[in-house]
């Protein structure tokens, strides 16, 4: 992609954005979300695993360097990225950087190990709660203990599998991380889940793991059932577009672009919860059009809408920012989803969207954004990856907006500001 002006690893980089009418065509970046998961089932695999376009957000980056001190292999060629799986660990401790779905997910793969590993994180991950996991472990043959309910937490294995019933209304992440590991485990499962929250990442978990040969058996997302003894097989796959990248280049389109904006790259083989973003810009007026090299975004006359987020919360920040340019008052079902997040993005949205003179109200589950003229001022990104780039969509299609701590979108799309600038964006 050529040299970055942006370098996401710079530590308290400020970006000041400005109205923009945007034009042309970007590809959307690759999925987080797949790659991490593709990534722990190529270490579960005896075998090589090839890699298409993979992703290189930092998140992603940090789940590589722990799967290789599990015992992967990984080469990295220019389109592609061979692993060579086998789990046999290489150190007793692993890092996840501030990866919600990396502690959650290889908490439940370490547990398959017969030796104590200590997992641990940075940033914002040190106050997400992992409680889950003290509670749950020694039922299924493993032991775990955790800081008070925090990282760091200690698995030792290995995970024996069992019958359970959990808790899914904070986090669907932590039920995909069981998902991989107990096909592995000696004994069949059953998992019963309550509350089941961000369903759709479910089923991509599901569909990741059919590509690598395991089978999981459902009663609608309600009760699910896992043989033991399975093994991941190899096979070569293609890292999906991110849609919850793409959501913010989409509302990009719809705000600050006279002639809209051609996204690529959104073929997707796998389901992602966030490609409802397409509904939520038609409610608001904006206009789709699907062409054979990707989807044309176009702003009319944007009006308010209503819009239920609960199965997939990160789309919060874009539609907040949405929200701002659309007449009247947006209102956006799901709050409860986003306390344990990167940042409390919905005090965070309130609170910083404030600044710009958008005011964004709080009530019970529900999130109201009344439009208005976007003020200038400086927004801070609460080393938020999501609010960074949600504070980008207002000085576009707004008023001059300064973001600190910008580098906080490595997280996800390190390039997000590369490629707003190609799409003819003024930022310094």
């Amino acid at each position: 992609r050529g040299n970055s002006n942006y370098l996401y690893w710079n530590q308290g980089m400020n970006v000041n954005v400005y109205p923009s009418n945007l034009q042309g065509a970007v590809f959307a970046p690759r999925s987080k979300s797949v790659m991490q998961r593709v990534l722990a089932a190529a270490l579960l695999t005896k075998g090589t695993t090839k890699v298409y376009l993979p992703c290189e957000s930092t998140d992603c980056l940090h789940v590589g360097q722990l799967i290789k001190h599990l015992g992967a292999q990984i080469e990295d060629h220019s389109d592609h990225l061979l692993i060579h799986g086998g789990l046999a660990p290489q150190a007793n401790e692993l890092h996840v950087g501030e990866s919600g779905l990396g502690i959650r997910l290889f908490t439940s793969v370490a547990a398959l190990c017969d030796q104590e590993m200590t997992l641990t994180g940075e940033g914002s991950l040190l106050s997400r709660p992992v409680a889950f996991f003290d509670e749950v472990m020694p039922q299924l043959g493993a032991s775990c203990s955790s800081n008070k309910g925090m990282v760091p937490l200690t698995v030792q294995g290995p995970l024996k599998g069992g019958n359970i019933e959990i808790d899914g209304s904070m986090s669907s992440q932590f039920l995909t991380g069981l998902l991989m590991a107990l096909p592995l485990a000696v004994n069949n499962s059953v998992v019963k889940v309550n509350n089941l929250k961000s369903i759709p990442y479910i089923e991509l978990t599901i569909e990741v793991l059919k590509e690598f040969g395991i089978e999981i058996e459902h009663d609608d997302f309600k009760e699910f059932r896992i043989k033991g003894n399975q093994s991941y097989t190899p096979c070569e796959i293609y890292v999906d577009g991110d849609w919850s990248g793409a959501a913010f280049l989409m509302v990009a389109g719809a705000v600050a672009s006279r002639e809209g904006i051609l996204i690529e790259g959104l073929d997707n083989e796998f389901t992602q919860a966030d490609e409802s973003i397409k509904g939520a810009l038609l409610f608001a007026g904006a206009k789709l059009t699907y062409q054979e090299e990707g989807i044309k975004v176009l702003g009319q006359r944007l009006k308010g809408f209503q819009f239920d987020a609960t199965h997939c919360p990160d789309l919060f920040p874009p539609l907040a920012a949405l929200a701002a340019f659309c007449k009247g008052s947006s209102k956006i079902t799901g709050v409860s989803r986003l306390e344990h997040k990167e940042s409390n993005r919905g005090v965070a949205i309130q609170k910083e969207f404030a600044k710009a003179g958008i005011k964004v109200d709080l009530d019970g589950d529900v999130m109201t954004v009344h439009s208005g003229p976007i003020q200038e001022a400086t927004l801070s990104s609460c080393h938020d990856h999501r609010m960074a780039m949600a504070a980008a969509i207002l000085g576009l299609g707004g008023a001059k907006i300064e973001i600190e701590d910008a580098e906080a979108i490595g997280k996800s799309y390190p390039l997000f500001f590369d490629d707003i600038e190609d799409l003819g964006g003024k930022l310094d």
